[in-house]
């Protein structure tokens, strides 16, 4: 009487397919990263894009002054705060800025520049070399925050029309061609988002 034996995978065979599998798994994660690196820097344009304009809306709607401070003191860097300024009482000052809500950038992006920007930032707000770059026109130091007033315009702390640019970078890519920036324009509050592009060999923002 014969006997028949039963047939199965040995453990080479097992060990050969999930080999494959996991050189197969590397080689695709390994071809996916430039597109998660692109998705966490569109993640950080968003967020940022999202909160001047809601900003900017809440100034409008509530009738009161709101700050978004770009990396403010006291907190890690990539941090966006907003803030708000509660009216004076009577004739009274300015009770404190009271803190709204705060944002984090991810944290392979930061709010920085990178070489091959263009001298020409977008909107003519600076030269490219400064990350946070508002205050454009008023003579002093870059300012890291707009106000947003209730006529939907953004100033300084003492009034001023206040124009800038913030720029994200993924500053561990080999080029600045992922990076974006926002503009803001101090008369009425306008918020553009831009990319940098390459044309004819040359880079150049690209209004979104």
């Amino acid at each position: 009487m014969t006997s028949k034996r039963q047939r199965g995978f040995s453990l080479l065979e097992l060990l050969i397919t999930v080999a494959i599998g996991l050189t197969i798994a590397g080689i695709t994660f390994i071809a996916m990263m430039p597109m998660f690196n692109r998705n966490h820097v569109d993640l950080a344009y968003d967020t940022t894009l999202m909160v001047l304009r809601n900003t900017r809306h809440l100034a409008i709607t509530q009738s009161h002054q709101y700050y978004v401070n770009f990396n403010p003191a006291g907190f890690p860097a990539g941090t966006i705060q907003v803030t708000y300024q509660p009216p004076a009482i009577g004739a009274g000052a300015l009770p404190p800025v009271q803190q709204v809500s705060t944002y984090t950038l991810p944290k392979d992006i930061s709010f920085n520049v990178m070489g091959g920007f263009p001298a020409t930032s977008p909107d003519s707000f600076g030269s490219g070399v400064t990350a946070i770059d508002f205050g454009q026109g008023l003579g002093g130091a870059s300012l890291n925050y707009v106000s947003f007033m209730p006529d939907g315009s953004s100033r300084d702390s003492l009034g001023n029309f206040n124009s800038g640019v913030v720029y994200l970078a993924r500053t561990a890519d080999p080029t600045p061609y992922n990076s974006r920036s926002i503009t803001v324009w101090g008369a009425t509050g306008r918020v553009r988002g831009w990319r940098l592009y390459q044309q004819a060999g040359a880079p150049i923002w690209i209004q979104q």
